[in-house]
């Protein structure tokens, strides 16, 4: 293993804090990773740079001698960042750094950033791993960077970032060649991909872990393979070699097909981190929305997605260009509002009033034909409840029904009513109030 900046900024991490919990946490990274890196970093050097007691991690004479040398190199690399970004900037000019994982929502959030805010220096860094975008902006490297977090592997946030969720739990589909034998069905089990290998990327933290847990608990042992280049991992896909995990808004490329997977075994939280006072309220707002609309054109404009949303009755609203008339208002078109499939619990838009959706479960079981049969008829509306008669006083007679009310029924959804929450910077619901239109 090479040495990098990274590393040594994370022995200076060690040596300044006193404990490898306490790096970790300030580095955005979990102890167990941390302490993994530094033994690779005793292992390239030959020697080991700290000892752990009852008082923390204390630098050894080794640790001391290569502490001198890392700190000026990370003083000089973050110096040399920062002229950098100044000179990119330009004289009186404004630069904004925005990170991200790699996916589909990328290119259509940086078409919208660019649109809107013309005349600003926008600049976008891809990571595989979300725990190197939190370091680079707990490093004054990033201002604001969309993340991925798989079930049950949460990121530590060292103090001073904030995170704003934009997908509370985002399913992972499956990618398989076009003539693999389930292919044809419209969700796929995890015990039916028992015989195939599985590619995983073993830059993305703990996308690993997040499948071998699946996997195990649906009692199966597949081979992994480790492939970095999507291209590669693309054409082992097409040829029947493998299958591999994917977001939901990916498109299939040429050979393959996208299945949501049964039961929505491995899922992922979407989140936007920015750091406190990197930028104000307002532009967190703003790029909080431009990359939300940007997801739900992909999300409405990818089949595979949309039927899965369909099916959990989540009805998303149409592109925003279909609001562009004037006077209708559009569910996440207010800054710091959560869009409506942020909250969990949050009556969909299109309920007519008095009616909410009831929603059958992530997937289910494939028939003949490879066409979903629930055990019961789908309710694609569940009617409120109604009160029991009561035995006190005669129930009145039924109001004739009137003119207003036949073409109130007649038209269910002609009055559009979606609830919105206003979130604060750290995503705590702040009031509620309803969007008519």
């Amino acid at each position: 293993m090479e040495l990098e900046v990274r590393h040594l900024r994370a022995l200076c991490a060690i040596a300044d804090t006193g404990s490898v919990r306490k790096a970790a946490l300030q580095l955005g990274m979990t102890q167990p990773s941390l302490t993994t890196q530094l033994r690779r970093i005793e292992g390239a050097i030959g020697g080991v740079l700290f000892t752990r007691g009852q008082t923390g991690s204390r630098p050894t004479p080794l640790g001391h001698s290569v502490l001198s040398r890392a700190r000026p190199i990370v003083a000089e690399m973050t110096a040399l960042v920062m002229a950098a970004r100044d000179a990119a900037c330009g004289m009186g000019g404004r630069c904004l750094r925005l990170g991200s994982v790699g996916g589909p929502t990328v290119a259509e959030w940086l078409r919208r950033v660019h649109r809107r805010l013309p005349g600003t220096d926008t600049t976008i860094h891809i990571e595989v791993s979300p725990a190197a975008l939190v370091q680079l902006l707990a490093g004054d490297q990033l201002d604001v960077a969309l993340v991925q977090e798989p079930a049950g592997f949460p990121l530590h946030l060292p103090p001073g970032l904030e995170r704003r969720v934009l997908v509370d739990c985002e399913p992972r589909f499956v990618a398989l060649a076009a003539g693999h034998p389930v292919a044809a069905l419209t969700c796929v089990a995890l015990p039916e991909l028992a015989d195939d290998s599985w590619i995983v990327d073993p830059t993305a933290d703990h996308e690993c872990a997040a499948l071998r847990r699946a996997l195990s608990a649906a009692g199966l042992n597949p081979r992994l393979l480790q492939v970095r280049d999507t291209a590669t991992a693309a054409d082992l896909v097409a040829s029947g070699e493998a299958v591999r995990l994917c977001q939901p808004t990916a498109e299939p490329t040429d050979g393959t097909v996208v299945r949501p997977l049964l039961g929505d075994p491995l899922t992922a939280r979407l989140s936007l981190v920015s750091r406190t006072g990197a930028l104000s309220i307002t532009e967190i707002d703003a790029l909080y929305e431009d990359v939300a609309v940007a997801y739900e054109e992909l999300a409405h404009g990818n089949a595979a997605y949309r039927a899965w949303r369909e099916r959990r009755g989540e009805i998303r609203p149409s592109p925003p260009e279909a609001y562009a008339a004037p006077g209708v208002g559009m569910p996440y078109a207010a800054p710091g509002v959560a869009m409506p499939y942020a909250a969990p619990g949050v009556a969909m838009p299109y309920a007519a009033p008095g009616v909410s959706y009831a929603a059958p479960g992530p997937c289910v079981p494939p028939g003949p034909g490879g066409h979903p049969e629930p055990s019961a008829p789908p309710e694609p509306y569940a009617l409120p409840r109604q009160a029991p008669p009561s035995h006190a006083a005669p129930a009145a007679p039924p109001a004739p029904a009137t003119p207003a009310a036949h073409a109130s029924s007649a038209a269910p959804h002609a009055v559009l009513r979606a609830p919105a929450v206003r979130l604060s910077p750290t995503g705590t619901p702040q009031e509620h109030r309803h969007l008519s239109a």
